[in-house]
């Protein structure tokens, strides 16, 4: 069924998906990355850059209808967002797993998305298009030694692959709305309760950005083990990390306050996508091969 939504015809997500001969997780990454355009539903905002599909979001139909007509549709538009594990990743850079793992713990790869096993294990998935651009431009990381910076970071124990899917994901979120209340909500999402209490000292903006917190990832975890694995993605944890996301709660709260006081007065709905952010820049992966002078943190 269509309907109208500010002037254009709009499907369903789930009838969307079909039209699009996505499964709901396909379709569900296809708009969290831009591939697939989607509106608010029932809201005078203007239409969605990458905007999480849900039920407050529809696809006009004249996105299915241009996406249809691609050459090459629909296994153009899957390759596009085809999500590979590591065993898939290392036969597409041929190499071994363990260079993989490697790679992706030291920030050359960031993951698209994740799930947790029966055992708790969090399973990272990553685009297998960058897993193929990040082969033809790094080959001397496909073979050879491992540069002495990154086994030095390694060795520590580092690992960037929850950091660089929650840099990511924050990204898409920040980019959804130009609403100040809702931009904070993104970022809190992240960060540790007390370290949200500690910058979000009124318990009614604290209890606004819980409202107005966004989904994170759609994972199931079904024991204890899987939950606490969940949460350990989520949440952000390394000192600096946790304190880029704290100066940029601060920062949104107080353009919140200035911009749109009464908010916290008012009942709240989550608003819908605006245009595409960038991933903040801290949080960007560490080139091992053209900088190595600079190491992430860890404290």
């Amino acid at each position: 069924m269509t309907v109208m939504c500010d002037g254009q015809q709009t499907l369903t997500t789930g009838r969307a998906a079909r039209e699009l001969e996505l499964r709901t997780g396909e379709f569900e990454l296809a708009v969290q990355l831009g591939e697939v355009r989607t509106v608010p539903a029932g809201s005078e905002h203007r239409p969605a850059g990458t905007g999480s599909p849900g039920r407050h979001h529809r696809v006009p139909a004249d996105e299915i209808a241009r996406l249809q007509a691609e050459p090459g549709f629909p296994e153009a538009l899957r390759e596009r967002i085809r999500a590979v594990s590591t065993t898939e990743a290392a036969a597409l850079m041929g190499v071994g797993p363990g260079r993989v793992v490697r790679l992706t713990r030291a920030g050359c790869l960031g993951p698209v998305r994740f799930y947790v096993n029966r055992f708790g294990a969090v399973v990272w998935l990553y685009l297998a298009s960058e897993v193929t651009r990040l082969a033809e431009r790094e080959p001397e990381l496909m073979r050879g030694n491992t540069p002495a910076a990154m086994r030095v970071m390694l060795d520590s124990g580092q690992d960037w692959r929850a950091r660089q899917w929650r840099s990511r994901r924050v990204a898409q979120l920040m980019g959804q709305t130009d609403d100040p209340w809702e931009t904070a909500a993104v970022i809190a999402a992240v960060l540790p309760p007390e370290e949200l209490a500690s910058v979000a000292e009124d318990p009614r903006e604290r209890s606004l950005l819980r409202r107005l917190r966004p989904t994170l990832a759609s994972v199931i975890t079904v024991t204890p083990a899987a939950r606490e694995s969940f949460e350990r993605v989520v949440t952000a944890e390394e000192f600096d990390e946790v304190l880029w996301y704290r100066v940029n709660l601060s920062r949104a709260l107080e353009r919140a306050r200035r911009n749109d006081p009464g908010r916290l007065r008012t009942p709240t709905t989550t608003a819908s996508a605006a245009r595409p952010g960038q991933p903040p820049s801290f949080l960007n992966s560490p080139s091992w091969t053209t900088e190595t002078s600079s190491l992430p943190s860890r404290s």
